[in-house]
């Protein structure tokens, strides 16, 4: 079995409040591309968590191209504990229910509430066990970041394991900006 994690910024550190954000059409393309170029090489199944940002439009794009292109791929939807998102405005927890209901699979991989950061941890471990590579829109040049966190353990666990991880920063971003822009440029 294929199966890829994606993850990275949360909406927030991106400056990203809504949908009609330019930021968020370069992002859903750039995950367009990476989700139809995985399918093509085998992959069978997106994991990922219910996070706001990266996660949740991974989500989103895979749903898509389920309905349109790729009826056979999977999406499983992994939080880390039961309560996840709990604290979050309505409309955010709506549409996280939301997405919950639309993917093939979902589940907490705690059945606790949170309790304490080495959840995250072993919640990180679930994710690298059950995936064979990994995408994360990540750039080092933001320390503050908490996607830093997965990016470390995603680096720690390449150095042992055969498992590659695909970062997606800032500069690649723009890359996917200007391929955007050329595809849909009208000349």
């Amino acid at each position: 079995m294929n199966r890829i994690w994606i993850t990275g910024f949360r909406d927030y550190e991106l400056g990203i409040f809504n949908n009609k954000d330019s930021k968020l059409t370069v992002i859903n393309y750039a995950l367009n591309n990476i989700l139809t170029n995985a399918i093509n090489d085998g992959c069978e199944w997106l994991i990922t968590g219910g996070q706001l940002g990266i996660e949740q439009w991974a989500v989103e794009q895979a749903l898509q191209l389920k309905e349109t292109t790729f009826p056979e791929f999977k999406i499983a939807m992994m939080t880390p504990f039961i309560d996840f998102g709990k604290n979050w405005k309505e409309t955010k927890q709506l549409k996280l229910n939301a997405l919950k209901e639309g993917v093939d699979f979902n589940s907490s991989v705690f059945n606790t509430p949170y309790k304490n950061p080495q959840q995250l941890k072993d919640y990180q471990n679930f994710m690298l066990a059950h995936t064979e590579h990994s995408v994360i829109f990540y750039d080092t040049e933001v320390p503050n970041s908490r996607a830093k966190f997965e990016y470390n353990a995603m680096q720690n666990h390449a150095n042992n394991h055969e498992y590659p991880v695909r970062l997606i920063d800032f500069e690649r971003l723009q890359e996917y900006a200007d391929e955007y822009q050329l595809e849909n440029y009208d000349y």
